[in-house]
């Protein structure tokens, strides 16, 4: 069972993401914190395997919570931060913190879900809107990945729909191919462009022409 615990100032935000965790057999809630404060106590105490967290809280904010547990090498929760704030500062900071994921308040409920799971294996989901920002800013700085991978149709097919931002369940419904496939695609797409994240996955597509426009 994957434990998680939830940091936001909103009895209804933390209400609303216990709901939609609930949902999964696998996932469950241990505990909830409506300041910074609270939050990094539970973490020490609980040792839960996600944390969700949002940047601006009473006390200790995301942002530093993100830090403190990276620093903590007893600690091996993943951070996912969610949030209302999608600015440019906030993303840079809290993925170079070493956050798990990037979340607006405002994405599908799923996408939560598979935000917490991207975490558990190690990687990062962020949500359509910022991935969109975050390419826009890497064809500005004329940033390119391997020009070439081996990728196969189907796999090209994926990475297409991952610019443009979508998750892997509507991947699954737009090829009407399994969630879990999909997953698995992503992973042999990512091991080819030499074990990149999802972000970079997306640039690959943008910056190789695979996708011209978004």
């Amino acid at each position: 069972m994957t434990t998680v615990v939830i940091a936001d100032d909103h009895d209804m935000v933390r209400h609303g993401f216990r709901m939609v965790l609930s949902t999964q057999p696998d996932l469950t809630v241990v505990g909830e914190a409506s300041n910074g404060n609270a939050a990094w106590d539970l973490v020490r105490r609980l040792h839960p395997a996600v944390l969700l967290a949002d940047i601006r809280m009473p006390g200790i904010d995301g942002l530093e919570l993100v830090r403190r547990i990276a620093a903590t090498s007893d600690l091996a929760t993943k951070v996912i931060v969610v949030t209302t704030f999608n600015e440019d500062e906030y993303v840079t900071r809290a993925l170079r913190d070493g956050a798990s994921g990037f979340l607006l308040k405002t994405s599908a409920p799923g996408l939560l879900v598979e935000a917490v799971r991207a975490a558990l294996v190690g990687s990062a989901l962020i949500s359509p809107e910022v991935t969109v920002r975050l390419l826009e800013r890497l064809r500005a700085g004329r940033e390119t990945l391997q020009p070439d991978p081996p990728l196969t149709p189907r796999e090209r097919d994926v990475a297409k729909l991952v610019a443009r931002g979508l998750s892997n369940d509507e991947i699954g419904a737009t090829l009407h191919i399994a969630p879990g496939t999909i997953k698995t695609h992503v992973s042999h797409i990512s091991m080819k462009l030499g074990n990149v994240t999802r972000v970079r996955i997306a640039a690959w597509a943008w910056e190789s022409g695979l996708v011209s426009r978004l």
